[in-house]
Order: structure tokens, then C-alpha cells, then sequence
């Protein structure tokens, strides 16, 4: 019986190997009837080429982000609150990592810049950033709408012209540590205000505004530290910063001389690759002794394109102040194009030990942000606050 049950698996062995083979002409007509098909299909294959759309974001970002050499037009602030700018700039490299930069820029408030600067960066194997900038400018309608979180909507208006002059240095002398030290020469210039609003002398009195006659020049020292992993600045999908700064400002005339300190956390949380990101900010000002005078226009401050985006440039103004943000990116195109859904909250203070989380005033937003591999050209976003809504135009990056 077991001698049968052998020759019948045998058997079976053999015939399911004489099923499965084929003949040498079968199987050299399948190799070529796929040849065939592979040749075919090769003969109607194209290039890849982008979309009208794609085209558009790498004329962008080749004109505007990419840096340019020589004539380039240019989106950003001369101070905030100036509304939609428009300008120009000149670049011209003078070595490899070396350039001089001289720009205009004009608002449809009449607010004007112009300025000339230096940037040498890269040097000691990347770990070394120079620069040096003096320029002019004239803010002609500047928001004040009084001191503290529950100051009135009702806005007044202050020109402001600067005179700056001065340099910095950036070093990173770890992989994620930098170091950065500057100074700078600050000539402040008070007029009334342009604009449909009245001017601050018209509605305050010194008593009321600190520093309401003031006119300091300054001499700005500033120092910081911090970690740094963000792969630029600008333009981040992942990555952190934790920073101090310290500020000096030394009034020439010793009367509005104070100090402050800032504390900045930027934390970039990626999803999925990085198709999407959350995006946290947390920013502390503070004016380190009370008994220092600061002039109303140098005091922190709260509302704008880059703080609380639901309500106007220097809407609030204190001694103190804290800032919360939080965003949820989508990454639309990696090389041009995101979208945001944003929140932001915060206050100002006339003391320190009275910051809290409550009472704070916040808004929520939509953006879309066009950028490079290190910067965003420009900004667009619309933001709800308790007071209305607010389009935002800037040409950097929100955090």
C-alpha cells in the first residue's frame, strides 16, 4: 500500500510539471509581445510640464524670493500700520556670500523708506552673519489709542521720522546655539499726525502720555542668546527657536533712557511629512525697571499683521506684554504656496505681576503665504477680532 501511495504523489509531481511548462516558442512569444508593449508605450511618453499655475509660483519665487542681483521690486513694512507697500530695490554682490542693498519703499499712506545696507553671511563654515543698514523713515500716521487692554477704540495719530544707523553680528557657535550682538544710533522726530484722526496733543496731555513731547536719540544696544533649529528663519515646517534679547536704549539726553527684555518660543510641530504643520509663538516684553520713562511710541505693544492679527497696528500699548499664537498649516505647494488657519491672544500690562490669562484679547484667521526655501515675499490673511475684521498684507513670515 505505501509503495502506491509513492508512485501516485511521484506521478502527481511529474504531470503538474509537465502542466505548468510550455514550450520554448511560447515562451519567447510572451518576451516579445511584452517588448512590444513596452516599446509602445514608451513612444508616447512626454515630459513632464507644469501647470499655468506652477509657472506662476517659479516666476514668483525665481523674481522675488531667490535673491536677486540688480534691479528686483520688492513687497513689505516701513512700519506697521503703513498698509499696502510697494517698492524697489538695487542689489549688487561683492563676493561670494557678500552684497550692498539699496531700497525704496512707498505705502498707500504716504508712509516712505529708504534705506542702504550690507550683508556678509556664511562665514567660519556657516557659523558667522554680518550686517550693517542706515536709512530714513517716515511714518505719517501712527495709531494711539491710549494706554492698557481696555483703552477705547477710538484711535488718535502721531507722525513718526527715524533716522537709524548701525550693525549686528550673528554667530552660532554650536549646531543649534546662536549668539547675536548689535548696536545702533536712533534719532526720533515727533509731528502731528496725517490722516482723518485727530493727533495725539489734540486728545492727551503729558500727564496722561508718557513721553507725549518727547524727541530722544538713542544709542540701541542689544544682546541675545538662544537654540535655534529652524532650517531658516523666515520660512520654517519644522523645527524651534527659544531666544532672550535684551535692549538698551541709552537717551542721549539721560531722561528716556530704559531697558527691556524679551523672551521668544516658536515651536514647529510637523504632520504626515510635513503636509501639515502646527505652529506655536509665545512672545514676552517687559520693561525691566518701573521707574524708567518710556516714551509712548517705543512702549511694547499688541495688533498688527505679525501679533494680534484681528485688530490694528499698535492697537495696545503698555509697559508689558504677552502674545500667544497658534496655526495649523497646510502645506498647499512646497515650493511656493501655503494656507493657514490661525489663533492669537494676548495683552498688555502696566505691570509686570499683572499679566494673566484672563481678560485677554484674541482673534481667529485664514492666510495664505507665498514663500521660498528661506523666506515669505508676501502674506495675505484675514483675521476676526472683537472689534471687525482685518486684511492682513505683510512681506514676512507671521512667526
Amino acid at each position: 500500500m505505501l509503495q502506491v501511495r509513492v508512485l501516485l504523489s511521484a506521478g502527481l509531481v511529474l504531470f503538474g510539471g509537465l502542466a505548468g511548462a510550455r514550450p520554448a516558442g511560447a515562451q519567447e512569444s510572451r518576451a516579445a509581445a511584452i517588448a512590444a508593449a513596452q516599446a509602445d508605450k514608451a513612444g508616447t511618453l512626454r515630459a513632464y510640464e507644469p501647470g499655468s499655475f506652477e509657472r506662476t509660483l517659479d516666476r514668483v519665487k525665481d523674481e522675488l524670493i531667490d535673491d536677486p542681483s540688480g534691479f528686483y521690486p520688492l513687497f513689505g513694512s516701513v512700519y506697521s500700520g503703513g498698509g499696502f507697500t510697494l517698492g524697489g530695490g538695487y542689489r549688487r554682490f561683492y563676493g561670494d556670500r557678500s552684497h550692498v542693498d539699496g531700497k525704496g519703499m512707498y505705502s498707500f499712506k504716504g508712509y516712505k523708506l529708504l534705506e542702504l545696507s550690507t550683508d556678509s553671511v556664511g562665514h567660519r563654515d556657516g557659523r558667522l552673519d554680518l550686517h550693517a543698514r542706515a536709512g530714513w523713515r517716515d511714518a505719517t500716521q501712527v495709531a494711539f489709542h491710549g494706554l492698557g487692554v481696555d483703552s477705547p477704540e477710538d484711535r488718535t495719530n502721531f507722525r513718526l521720522q527715524q533716522l537709524y544707523a548701525g550693525g549686528d553680528v550673528l554667530a552660532r557657535p554650536g549646531a543649534f546655539t546662536l549668539v547675536s550682538a548689535g548696536v545702533s544710533l536712533e534719532d526720533f522726530s515727533l509731528r502731528p499726525g496725517t490722516g482723518a484722526s485727530p493727533t495725539v496733543e489734540d486728545v492727551f496731555t503729558p500727564a496722561q502720555v508718557p513721553g507725549l513731547d518727547a524727541e530722544p536719540t538713542y544709542v540701541h544696544t542689544t544682546a541675545a542668546g538662544g537654540l535655534d533649529w529652524r532650517p531658516a528663519a523666515g520660512y520654517a515646517r519644522r523645527g524651534g527657536l527659544y531666544q532672550l534679547a535684551y535692549h538698551n536704549y541709552a537717551d542721549r539726553g539721560d531722561t528716556y533712557s530704559f531697558d527691556r527684555l524679551d523672551a521668544e518660543i516658536v515651536q514647529h510641530v510637523p504632520i504626515l511629512r510635513e503636509n501639515w504643520v502646527i505652529s506655536l509663538h509665545g512672545a514676552l516684553q517687559t520693561t525691566l525697571d518701573d521707574d524708567d520713562v518710556v516714551p509712548y511710541f517705543l512702549l511694547p505693544s499688541l495688533g498688527s499683521g505679525s501679533t494680534l492679527r484681528g485688530y490694528s497696528s499698535w492697537r495696545f500699548r503698555d509697559r508689558h506684554s504677552l502674545l500667544m499664537s497658534a496655526e495649523w498649516r497646510w502645506i498647499v505647494n512646497r515650493q511656493g504656496l501655503d494656507m493657514a488657519i490661525f489663533y492669537d491672544t494676548g495683552t498688555v500690562t502696566p505691570r509686570f505681576e499683572d499679566i494673566s490669562f484672563s481678560g485677554l484679547k484674541s482673534n481667529v484667521g485664514v492666510g495664505l503665504r507665498f514663500h521660498g526655501p528661506v523666506s515669505t515675499p508676501l502674506r495675505i490673511e484675514l483675521a476676526k477680532g472683537s472689534e471687525g475684521l482685518r486684511l492682513v498684507f505683510a512681506g514676512s513670515a507671521a512667526f
